[in-house]
């Protein structure tokens, strides 16, 4: 799905602008994206010269950290999770305007818009824009109709207009071709990474943790998703009245959505209410601490662009089980067991085999370590790194048309 060579643009650093007006302290996985794609861009290439776009509510920790090679942010006064009436299109404005012009100025190359939004026009800078997902179109109740109106008027535009798309997995890249008809030749497969070997926060010991959080000595299966209609959390509390083992847990980490009402309403009419959790937003500690104390992971999503938490599960030698649908096979390899997300009982099955099969969870395991080596954010900077450089030869043989 990648065409053109990008050697006719390579042979000097490159001038790059990072749309992070986004990002936000709970950011979710397009947070960490933005997060890996900078430190890794600099890793890959250090002589990169990074211009970072942010909104005034960007956490000071992502301003103030040790990135591995220069990075310029600039804050435009917009703000994207609160705000006065007409906050929404100041925003996208910003993006649209304001980014053009600073980019023109300060002769960046590429502008790459990280989530959904890329400037529509730009007097020199070739544009990259990712589309995660397209689960806004598929599955509209998961944003609320003023912010799935926002993104349509938005996001399908960015993508025609862009030089490149960078899509986070096939089955991302298919959706975006046969939904909104940018063309598959436009388009650059990039999966997400993880980093095995970086340090993690010293997990909270397991006693404390079910203090904290009030579970019991049962066994705990772990999600980590946000609490949205897509994400089908749902099947997993009505799995907990399947399960052979009456007495397991379910956690659902995360900050507090609309939905978590409906679900804990759920679990209240399933009569599992003490046995599941909903702590809101926890520590690196608390959850590096639930990832060792959990069983497994099960992530029954309908729709995912990629799917973070199946690899961020494995290479802590947590067990998974998933839905087999969308991009999850493709992130799980055979290193999962999948499931049918819309049937319980095959969910329940697969959790019974996880908590109860020693020697399968062991394979697993081991299958999860290796798994974990076939996604590196260096490699997911490396095929960023190219795309640009196509953008810049496709933008140049515009203007020279």
């Amino acid at each position: 799905m990648t065409v053109g060579s990008p050697s006719a643009a390579a042979g000097r650093p490159l001038r790059v602008g990072l749309n992070l007006v986004f990002l936000l302290r709970d950011s979710g996985g397009i947070g960490t994206y933005a997060r890996e794609l900078l430190r890794a861009l600099l890793e890959e290439e250090p002589r990169t010269e990074i211009t970072a776009f942010t909104s005034s509510e960007v956490p000071e920790e992502v301003v103030e950290e040790p990135w591995p090679g220069p990075v310029s942010f600039v804050r435009l006064p917009v703000r994207v999770s609160s705000g006065p009436r007409g906050a929404f299109a100041l925003a996208v404005g910003a993006q649209w305007g304001a980014i053009p012009l600073i980019a023109a100025r300060r002769r960046l190359d590429v502008v790459h818009g990280l989530a959904n939004v890329a400037p529509l026009a730009t007097l020199r800078a070739a544009t990259v824009v990712t589309l995660h997902d397209l689960i806004w179109i598929h599955h509209p109740e998961t944003m609320g109709e003023a912010a799935t109106k926002g993104m349509m008027q938005v996001a399908p535009v960015s993508a025609r207009r862009a030089d490149r798309v960078i899509a986070v997995s096939a089955a991302a890249a298919q959706d975006i071709a046969s939904t909104l008809g940018v063309p598959l030749s436009k388009i650059d497969v990039i999966p997400h990474g993880v980093r095995p070997d970086a340090k993690r926060a010293v997990p909270v010991p397991d006693d404390e943790l079910r203090r904290r959080l009030g579970l019991s000595g049962a066994p705990v299966v772990l999600c980590v998703a946000q609490k949205r209609p897509h994400k089908n959390l749902g099947a997993l509390i009505r799995t907990l009245t399947l399960l052979r083992e009456q007495s397991v847990q379910l956690v659902l980490p995360g900050t507090p959505t609309p939905h978590e009402a409906e679900l804990r309403t759920l679990a209240s009419e399933v009569g599992v209410v003490d046995r599941v959790r909903f702590p809101g937003w926890l520590s690196g500690e608390e959850l590096e601490g639930l990832y060792r104390l959990a069983s497994c992971l099960a992530l029954p999503s309908l729709q995912e662009g990629f799917g973070l938490p199946l690899l961020e599960a494995m290479m802590r030698d947590l067990p998974v089980a998933c839905s087999n649908v969308s991009s999850l096979p493709e992130v799980a390899g055979d290193a999962a067991l999948l499931f049918d997300p819309r049937d319980p009982a095959a969910i329940a099955a697969a959790l019974d085999r996880l908590m109860t099969d020693v020697g399968l969870r062991r394979s697993l395991i081991a299958r999860g370590r290796q798994r974990c080596r076939a996604f590196s954010w260096r490699a997911t900077a490396r095929s960023t790194l190219d795309s640009y450089r196509r953008a810049i030869v496709h933008k140049r043989g515009l203007a020279t048309g």
